[in-house]
């Protein structure tokens, strides 16, 4: 074995065989808007349905009963690693998990879904120094993923079509992850070598208008409902803390400042069209005190982007983590001098890519932290409010007459509809990591009859100006909705809001078990089921996907003294024994663990895909200080 180790990779070759800004109220929706729930139509007509899926992480030399250890990497060794996976290690994706994912889509999701959300890294880590990854390895890891959603999406009567992008039954929206390139993080100023091969790779899902733009900088949209909706691929890697061939977002010169100058304009004009946006990438913003995924000064333009811009996007979705989870931008602390560059930013820790359940705890118990902060949910004092029409009285009174606890909550939060507040939702990947995870989001559909596809709409002028090298610091901030506009999707139930979302997962315990008692039928012992549905999860309590109750939901999450509602039953240690002296006997007593807050345990449970037995959450998360 150890003399094969040494040889492999000579045998192999190159590739393997196998200032704060205000924050301007809008006007409500006209009381009385039906919303419309989304139901399955005919072929060619809108579902109200997305999927989104991330991280597949795909390896070829992935070998059933290996060794999970971290240097075997599930190539080498004689252990446990599955037919399906090797659940709860690092180990990457069988190519067995690719396919059985594929068909399970085929066979479940088909045809009820009107667009994907494919949120990056589909190529293999470079976790095993016996077999380094090659270029031509990581584009041919893409491209078999493109080939299987051919195979699930690909049009039949499509022989004589000239167009690549007129390949599919519906888009498909894919983005790049920082393991799809060489090395990994890191991506230079474009066009480069990954824009021009992934201009290719993806030749059929990038429509022609906006290749320019893709090999420019690897960022690209789509209008997956003409004229409607458009999802924006975001290339995150030029925000990325760990790019180090990149600096930020401030200096003209940067492919970060242009990327953001690029979003802006289009925003601006999908505003002026009436369209809605989608904001997808790999990294999130991540930004604790020991994790900060993204540059300040990306960050900080995002969340400006994400505030000024609140009347077109209805939400962001991302990877990378591997964690399911959500994490708020809070507009209020927005600050202008550091958009700019003329203010170095506070440093915080870099430790973006540890994904340990520790570095996890680490990050999620401080998301609470932060979360404990947020103003708890008021009464909604009057009839109109309880509707969902703005209520009547003055939030800018000069009076000296003292405001109602409801009014300084509203005050607090950004008006009515949380508008101080955008959300940027993380999923969970299909790398075993935990479990294989897919997520399908319901949106609302009132309004939007026309049939899906891609739209040839050309992007607007982005006058391609980088600036040369000189540190100027030029802040175009984009401009507020107006006031006479009522909440965006993001804010207030209307047409293409979010409703919720189905978390699907994949128990390979269980599956890779059925499957070593009986091999000779692997397509019936793999399934993804349900793990928790927000449109009826009695914990989250989530009636949509707006803000308010995700602020809602961070307060109860964040809350160290939690409703009586919010409370799991109280339950009991081993018995201790306590000496009685009148009795002079021994009498059993039960030691009572502390309440825990039901909210946060479920947050916690839920990041790891319910991987992680309770013991386990108990040593690394605070439960017992509730």
């Amino acid at each position: 074995m150890a003399l094969l180790k040494l040889l492999l990779p000579l045998l192999l070759g190159a590739t393997a065989s196998h200032c704060t800004v205000d924050v301007t109220l809008q006007k409500p929706l006209t009381a009385g808007s039906e919303l419309k729930t989304p139901t399955t139509t005919s072929s060619g007509k809108l579902r109200g349905k997305f999927l989104h899926i991330t991280d597949f992480h795909p390896d070829r030399f992935y070998t059933q009963a290996s060794s999970t250890d971290g240097d075997d990497a599930c190539h080498w060794g004689r252990g446990s690693a599955g037919a399906f996976g090797a659940e709860k290690t690092d180990c990457d994706s069988p190519i067995s998990l690719v396919n059985a994912t594929f068909q399970w889509i085929n066979d479940n999701l088909k045809d009820s879904i009107d667009f994907i959300v494919w949120t990056g890294d589909s190529a293999r880590h470079d976790n095993d120094e016996l077999i380094p990854r090659t270029g031509e390895q990581v584009i041919d890891l893409n491209e078999m993923l493109v080939t299987k959603f051919v195979e699930v999406f690909g049009k039949d009567d499509n022989i004589n079509d000239t167009d690549p992008t007129n390949d599919f039954t519906i888009p498909i929206v894919p983005n790049l992850g920082n393991n799809d390139i060489l090395p990994h993080n890191i991506f230079t100023q474009g066009p480069n070598r990954w824009t021009r091969a992934f201009s290719h790779v993806w030749r059929k899902f990038i429509p022609e208008a906006q290749r320019h733009s893709f090999e420019r900088g690897g960022w690209f949209f789509v209008e997956v409902i003409p004229n409607k909706l458009a999802v924006f691929s975001l290339n995150t890697l030029y925000f990325f803390n760990s790019n180090t061939a990149a600096d930020g977002c401030a200096d003209s010169s940067e492919p970060g400042y242009e990327q953001f100058e690029w979003l802006r304009i289009q925003l601006q004009f999908l505003r002026q069209r009436g369209l809605k946006a989608i904001l997808m990438g790999h990294v999130p913003p991540a930004r604790t005190e020991s994790k900060q995924s993204w540059d300040e000064t990306c960050w900080q333009k995002y969340t400006l982007w994400l505030q000024q811009y609140r009347d077109v996007i209805v939400g962001g979705l991302y990877g990378h983590m591997n964690i399911d989870h959500f994490m708020l931008q809070d507009s209020r602390q927005i600050d202008i001098k550091v958009i700019t560059g003329e203010v170095e930013p506070k440093k915080k820790s870099r430790k973006s890519n540890d994904f340990s359940i520790r570095s996890s705890a680490e990050y999620l118990t401080e998301l609470r932290i932060g979360w404990s902060q947020l103003p708890g949910k008021a009464k909604v004092r009057n009839k109109e409010a309880r509707n969902g029409i703005r209520p009547t009285f003055d939030l800018d009174t000069k009076t000296n007459k003292r405001k109602s606890k409801h009014e300084r909550f509203l005050e607090k939060i950004g008006g009515e509809w949380g508008e101080r507040y955008s959300a940027t939702l993380v999923g969970a990947s299909v790398v075993p990591n935990y479990y294989p995870t897919l997520r399908v989001f319901e949106y609302n559909t009132t309004g939007v009859e026309e049939a899906i596809g891609y739209t040839a709409a050309p992007e607007h002028d982005e006058s391609h100006n980088r600036g040369g090298h000189s540190k100027k610091h030029r802040l175009i901030t984009p401009k507020p909705p107006s006031k006479s506009q009522p909440p965006g999707p993001a804010y207030s139930p209307q047409s293409l809001s979010l409703l919720g979302y189905t978390q699907y997962f994949a128990n390979l315990t269980q599956i890779n078990a059925a499957f070593a008692s009986n091999p000779t039928s692997p397509k019936s012992h793999f399934t993804y089921e349900l793990e928790y549905d927000t449109r009826n999860d009695t914990i989250y309590g989530l009636s949509d996907l707006t803000m308010r109750n995700y602020i809602g939901l961070a307060a109860r999450i964040g809350s160290y003294k939690p409703k009586a509602d919010d409370l799991l039953p109280q339950d009991v240690d081993d018995d201790v024994s306590v000496a009685k002296k009148n009795k002079h006997k021994k009498k059993k007593h039960h030691k009572k663990r502390k309440p825990i807050n039901k909210v946060w345990y479920a947050f916690v449970n839920r990041a790891f895909v319910g991987a992680k037995d309770e013991d386990t959450l108990r040593d690394h998360f605070e439960f017992v200080k509730d």
